[in-house]
């Protein structure tokens, strides 16, 4: 399969949808994660659970979901977004917050006795100690922006229910993949994943360069 103009627009809408997602994502997920793994409050066991729970969530659940948000006689029909990127996007977001809230949490606590009380010792102020743990463990929160991207790029179910996989307008390299499949052009299809994989090798190579980089430069 050549990279003609169609196969190069359904890889950067893919690229657009997962970014916008995965950021959105971290806005969300990484300051809330942080709090839940430096903070005690009541409830806090329940949300956990939660956010665990919500790791885990199918696809195809949120896009129904979003689906009846969406919709015309849904609460949120009147923004006329169904069947549109944003959208995927919005569905994606769902699925992509909780595994960056999740793992930045399990990060954060998992600094946040051995730093803490040095920190504390040391005369920082309550937001110093807070942006030394997230520092110390951006190891993991990178870790959860990696497993993020990676289920974003690789969703196929919500998108195809909220986007459509309309030609021209939502269809992404996943929906694409099963549309090549489903004609019986398993050679386009095989060759559409290849280039999903490369996406992902090249966003984690980079990840892992600049983790390793930070380090490098802690030690000096």
């Amino acid at each position: 399969m050549m990279l003609t103009q169609d196969v190069w627009e359904v890889i950067w809408l893919s690229l657009k949808v997962t970014t916008s997602s995965v950021l959105i994502g971290m806005l969300a997920g990484i300051p809330f994660g942080a709090f839940l793994g430096l903070y005690s409050f009541p409830g806090k066991r329940l949300i956990v659970a939660l956010i665990y729970t919500c790791m885990g969530l199918p696809p195809v659940l949120v896009g129904v979901i979003v689906y009846l948000l969406l919709s015309r006689y849904g609460p949120l029909g009147s923004f006329d977004l169904l069947f549109s990127a944003k959208a995927m996007i919005i569905a994606q977001v769902v699925l992509v917050t909780p595994i960056m809230a999740g793992l930045t949490m399990a990060a954060v606590h998992s600094k946040e006795r051995a730093y803490w009380e040095t920190a504390k010792s040391l005369g920082a102020s309550p937001l110093q100690m807070m942006l030394t743990i997230i520092r110390e463990a951006r190891g993991g929160i990178w870790s959860g922006v990696a497993a993020a991207f990676g289920r974003a790029i690789s969703e196929v179910g919500a998108v195809m229910l909220v986007g459509g996989n309309i030609e021209h307008h939502t269809r992404v390299m996943t929906t694409a993949i099963i549309l090549e499949t489903r004609t019986g052009n398993f050679a386009a299809g095989l060759q559409l994943g290849l280039v999903l994989l490369a996406i992902s090798f090249l966003f984690n190579s980079f990840l892992m360069v600049g983790m390793m980089n930070q380090m490098k430069s802690r030690r000096r």
